[in-house]
C-alpha cells in the first residue's frame, strides 16, 4: 500500500494513509489473540478461522453482536480509550456464553469523525484484551472515517462474535422448573448499560469526574462508571463441564426484570430475595442521586449482579464452588416458582 494514496479524498477529510497507520499499530494488540483457529493475518477483505470440531458430534455456530453504547461518551471525556474494547467483548461473549457456546472468534468495527491512529490502537488493546479474557481471536475489523457526520473527537464501537456448541449441550430453557436455584454472579458496576440514564443523573458532561466521591469509598465517579464489564466466559465454560446448567441470564439493558424472563419457560418465574443481594456502592448512588425508585433501578442495571445461572437445587452447591473456584463470586439470590410474573424481587 506504499503508492496508495488520495490528496483530494484527504482534503475531503478522509486521510487513509492514517488508516494503513492505525493498522501497523494495532497489529501488536491482535497478535495476542491469535489462536490455533487463526490463518491469516489482518488487512485481507476477511477474517478466516480453521473450525476444530474435536469432540464435537453436531456443531451448531452462535454468533451475537452489540456495541457499547453511550459509556463510550465517558471515554472521550476522560480521554481514556484502552478499556472500552473490553466492554464491547464482553457485551457479545457474555451473550452467547448464555446458549452454552464456546467464542471463537471477534471482529469490531469503529466508525470516527477523525482517524487519530493512536487512539484507534489504544480502543483496538482494549478489544484485544477482551479477546484474551474471553479466549478468543480477533480476526478482523474495520474502521471507517466519517468526516461531516460525527465530530472529528467522537468515534462509536461496535462487535460481533461467533461461538460453537455442539447441538445436544445447547442451554434448554424449557428444563427450568419449580425448586431450581438461582446463582448469580457479581458485577464489576455499571457495564455497558444504562448510560443514558447515568449521564443525565450526574450532568456527565459538566461533573467532576476524577474528584473522589466518599459513597464510592473514596473513588472518583469517572474511574467507577469507566471500570470494564466483567468477562464470564471461561468461568462459565469450567462449570458447563461439571455440572448440568439449565439456563443463563447476561443482565444487561432492562436489568433484571427484562434479562432473567428470557431464560425461563411460560409459567415460570424467578423469586429474587432481595436481603440476599450485594448491590454495589454505584447503584445507591445512583438511585440518591437521581431520585430513581427501586423498581426502575432493578429495571434498568444489573444492580451488582452481571449474570444469573440457574440449576438443579441438587447442583446449587457444587456449581458456587466451581464458579468461586476460578474467580467469580457467585452466590445463591433466589428460586423458580410457578408464576407468570418473570421476577419477584422481596
Amino acid at each position: 500500500m506504499k503508492n496508495s494514496r488520495s490528496e483530494s479524498y484527504a482534503a475531503a477529510g478522509v486521510d487513509i494513509t492514517a488508516g494503513y497507520k492505525s493498522v501497523e499499530l494495532m497489529k501488536k494488540h491482535i497478535a495476542r489473540t491469535k489462536n490455533e483457529g487463526c490463518l491469516d493475518d489482518v488487512g485481507g477483505f476477511g477474517g478466516c478461522f480453521g473450525l476444530d470440531l474435536t469432540g464435537i458430534t453436531e456443531p451448531v455456530l452462535v454468533s451475537g453482536t452489540d456495541g457499547v453504547g453511550t459509556k463510550i461518551k465517558l471515554a472521550m471525556l476522560l480521554d481514556k480509550h484502552d478499556t472500552i474494547g473490553i466492554d464491547c467483548v464482553a457485551m457479545c461473549a457474555n451473550d452467547i456464553i448464555c446458549c452454552g457456546a464456546k467464542p471463537l472468534f471477534f471482529l469490531d468495527y469503529i466508525a470516527c469523525g477523525k482517524n487519530y491512529p493512536e487512539k484507534i490502537a489504544e480502543i483496538v488493546g482494549g478489544v484485544a484484551e477482551g479477546c484474551v479474557q474471553a479466549g478468543c481471536a480477533l480476526i478482523g475489523g474495520e474502521t471507517a472515517e466519517h468526516p461531516g457526520l460525527m465530530p472529528e473527537d467522537d468515534y462509536d464501537l461496535a462487535g460481533y462474535c461467533t461461538g460453537v456448541v455442539d447441538k445436544s449441550k445447547i442451554l434448554d430453557k424449557n428444563t427450568v422448573t419449580d425448586g431450581d436455584v438461582v446463582i448469580a454472579l457479581a458485577s464489576t458496576g455499571v457495564h455497558s448499560n444504562g448510560f443514558s440514564l447515568v449521564r443525565k443523573v450526574f450532568d456527565i458532561e459538566n461533573a467532576d469526574l476524577t474528584a473522589p466521591v466518599a459513597d464510592l469509598g473514596g473513588k472518583s465517579l469517572g474511574e467507577t462508571l469507566l471500570t470494564p464489564t466483567k468477562m464470564y466466559v471461561k468461568s462459565m465454560l469450567a462449570l458447563f463441564k461439571e455440572v448440568k446448567v439449565k439456563a443463563v441470564s447476561h443482565i444487561t439493558g432492562g436489568g433484571f426484570y427484562e434479562n432473567i424472563p428470557r431464560a425461563l419457560p411460560e409459567g415460570k418465574s424467578v423469586k429474587v430475595e432481595k436481603s440476599a443481594l450485594r448491590i454495589l456502592p454505584i447503584f445507591e448512588y445512583i438511585a440518591k442521586v437521581g431520585n430513581i425508585p427501586e423498581r426502575d433501578m432493578f429495571n434498568t442495571f444489573n444492580m451488582g449482579v452481571g449474570m444469573s445461572v440457574t440449576v438443579a437445587k441438587e447442583d446449587a452447591e457444587k456449581a458456587v464452588e466451581i464458579l468461586r473456584a476460578n474467580g467469580e463470586d457467585a452466590y445463591i439470590i433466589g428460586e423458580v416458582i410457578t408464576s407468570d410474573e418473570g421476577v419477584i424481587i422481596c
